[in-house]
């Protein structure tokens, strides 16, 4: 007797080519209009609309109406997380996209994955915050530790604002670039909107790339080294 819920009608939905660079489009945490996602999957309006209701359809993604547009975002930060380890899973497996350019480098060293910090300089948050112990990690449950809620605050974020949400603090997700953790949860999203707050990094409007100014860098480093 096969138990546990079927992964096939999630596996064909994120699997069609054009739906699956719908979503990669929605991985920057933005909200997209069909014509914007139908333009990322290279479909007319049409066809994208179609797929869009699939999509929807499937719990994949979710659909807001502000006066004449609708809206796309992914339906929640899970499918996101799924996306971000499938996209190791393909690039371990060599299924790697044969079209490159000049944003790819910068894609690999810092980028947006939904609300997160992805990446060279996520996995180097990452890492930094666990060699100087203000995170504990084993296997796969992270906690901050007393050292890390006190760097928190120091560091201008809110933890009592964020410690209501039902949301895990802190979580993993496996950087599909870099093949190891980058910190996602409340605190991942906490740490890159202070992050943007502060101007060290700047968003790429045409990408999920996250652009660090040459001082924004300096002071990420200073404050997360490994």
């Amino acid at each position: 007797m096969k138990e546990g819920p079927s992964i096939a009608p999630i596996a064909a939905l994120a699997g069609d080519p054009a739906r699956a660079n719908m979503l990669t489009a929605l991985m920057s945490g933005k909200a997209l209009t069909a014509s914007e996602l139908a333009n990322e999957a290279g479909v007319t309006a049409q066809t994208a609309s179609s797929h869009l209701a699939k999509l929807e359809d499937g719990r994949l993604i979710s659909a807001v109406k502000q006066g004449r547009h609708r809206y796309f975002r992914l339906a929640d930060r899970d499918v996101a997380e799924m996306l971000e380890k499938m996209m190791g899973v393909a690039a371990r497996a060599g299924h790697l996209r044969t079209r490159t350019g000049p944003g790819d480098p910068a894609m690999r060293k810092a980028r947006v994955c939904y609300d997160h910090l992805a990446g060279e300089m996520g996995v180097q948050l990452f890492d930094s915050l666990m060699k100087s112990r203000r995170l504990a990690v084993r296997d796969e449950d992270i906690r901050l530790t007393r050292g890390g809620e006190t760097f928190l605050k120091e560091f201008g974020i809110d933890l009592t604002g964020i410690s209501h949400s039902r949301r895990p603090l802190c979580k993993s997700c496996l950087d599909w670039s870099q093949r190891r953790t980058h910190l996602a949860g409340t605190v991942g999203a906490a740490l890159f909107s202070r992050i943007h707050h502060l101007k060290w990094a700047r968003r790429d409007k045409a990408s999920r790339a996250v652009h660090f100014s040459p001082e924004g860098e300096a002071r990420f480093r200073r404050a997360f080294p490994v």
